[in-house]
């Protein structure tokens, strides 16, 4: 054993980057065999989840005293067209059991949208409308 502080550091911390290596490596195959698991209609619904909450924080909907000050119309309205293009897509893919709940959260964000918008849109022009027609 050297008792060379120096040498005894380098020689952890090459050690160390091993196995970091090591481990992001496992996780890495790990996150593919993961992946595998999941259905896809599993994969889809997690993704209209992250838009739908993602455009409620922007519309003011957070739990929070101050959620209002997070509103941002610009990128709601970019969210809810991403989440209404990605349920009507996908609807006949995932069945109407599992598509019904994501239509009836992304028209809540749209009549939500149109309640705090100043300037409203015509009808059918609202955000995700050309995919889901109009909400009034």
């Amino acid at each position: 054993m050297s008792t060379n502080p120096a040498h005894t550091h380098s020689f952890d911390a090459q050690r160390e980057a091993r196995w970091e290596e090591q481990e992001r490596a496992g996780s890495d195959t790990s996150a593919v065999r993961d992946i595998a698991d999941v259905a896809a209609v599993e994969v889809i619904g997690t993704a209209c989840v992250h838009l739908m909450s993602a455009a409620a924080v922007k519309l003011g909907l957070a739990d929070e005293p101050d959620a209002e000050a997070d509103i941002d119309l610009d990128e709601a309205r970019k969210l809810i067209n991403a989440l209404a293009g990605l349920v009507t897509a996908a609807a006949p893919e995932i069945s109407d059991m599992h598509a019904r709940p994501i239509r009836d959260g992304l028209r809540s964000l749209q009549l939500r949208f149109r309640e705090i918008s100043t300037i409203p849109d015509a009808p059918g022009k609202g955000p995700g409308e050309k995919y889901t027609g109009p909400v009034i």
